[in-house]
């Protein structure tokens, strides 16, 4: 396959995962998004600027995580390897647990899409597939290509054996978000792999802790979709956040303090940013502003507390015209 243009632009979202019950299912896009320009070269030269997150500590060259899933993408289809040249204008937060890898990994694969001749080799379900093979796991990236509020899903391997690199083995379901959620990340100044994160988890749980979470998880469904009344208790959770204090005792005492005050607070993703899932007030700002406002008694300490909106357009990619 053969490549049709030489600039593309890519717009991919900021991402949580797991929404308290939803463990490495449910993922909600939002409102804070990465930037980049991909041009291909006529040279073998890969040159990476990075701005905002990340910058002056995020490889510049072929081992940047967007241009590794931009190959991945291209040999997938059979294109032509190319020299790159990447200008990244990074906003979501690294090592935050608001998938910022995922954004990196959908971004490369996108502006692949946005190269070839056939985008359509690198349909959302390829892409997908794709970002599961890079990431391990398809939560976040479920929502950063789709938007909105997904439930992503591997097949069984009985009915579809192989890696979950064949497209028909990872799937995501697109689910409506009501209006009158208004999604808040609480960020901390410190950073947390993924890995320490999941390295404090347990390989079994009690049976009747996984039966409490999977009505949770299917009444947050609901309580996002249709009732955000709901919201505090379907966001809660015995599967992971609790075995994750020692690792982020911070998050977690910030989570118990909103919750106690009524809030819907949870961890996202693996973590350490907390975010809420409040309901939208008729004059603006939101129901949870005063419990975290107590929260903290006006002393930050570095934490940032941004408002978002839920991104229903997920990730693109336009070709640009030199």
């Amino acid at each position: 396959m053969r490549l049709r243009t030489a600039h593309v632009r890519v717009r991919v979202p900021a991402t949580s995962a797991n929404l308290g019950p939803g463990f490495d299912a449910l993922g909600l896009a939002l409102g804070l998004h990465d930037e980049l320009e991909v041009r291909a070269l006529g040279t073998a030269d890969v040159r990476v600027e990075v701005e905002g997150e990340g910058a002056g500590t995020v490889p510049d060259d072929e081992t940047h995580l967007v241009v590794r899933a931009l190959r991945v993408a291209l040999d997938h289809v059979g294109a032509p390897q190319t020299g790159l040249h990447l200008v990244c204008r990074n906003r979501v937060p690294h090592g935050r647990g608001l998938g910022s890898s995922a954004a990196a990994v959908v971004a490369g694969i996108l502006a692949a899409r946005g190269l070839v001749a056939e985008p359509e080799a690198l349909d959302d379900g390829v892409a997908l597939a794709l970002a599961t093979q890079l990431e391990g796991h398809p939560d976040n990236a479920a929502p950063a290509l789709l938007g909105g509020l997904t439930v992503a899903w591997t097949e069984d391997p009985s009915t579809a054996p192989g890696a979950v690199s064949d497209p028909g083995a990872v799937r995501a379901a697109r689910l409506a978000v009501h209006g009158d959620v208004q999604p808040i990340a609480i960020v901390p100044p410190g950073h947390l792999s993924t890995r320490a994160a999941r390295g404090v988890l347990p390989e079994q749980v009690p049976h009747v802790d996984a039966a409490w979470q999977a009505g949770r998880a299917a009444l947050l469904v609901e309580a996002l979709g249709r009732r955000p009344d709901l919201l505090l208790a379907a966001t809660g959770d015995r599967l992971h956040q609790g075995y994750r204090r020692e690792v982020m005792p911070a998050s977690l005492a910030l989570v118990e303090a909103l919750r106690a005050r009524g809030v819907a607070a949870v961890v996202s993703g693996a973590g350490p940013t907390v975010l809420v899932l409040a309901r939208r007030l008729p004059g603006g700002g939101s129901d949870a502003d005063e419990a975290i406002a107590e929260a903290f008694g006006g002393v930050m300490a570095g934490w940032r507390v941004l408002p978002l909106q839920v991104d229903t357009a997920g990730g693109s990619v336009t070709a640009m015209l030199d």
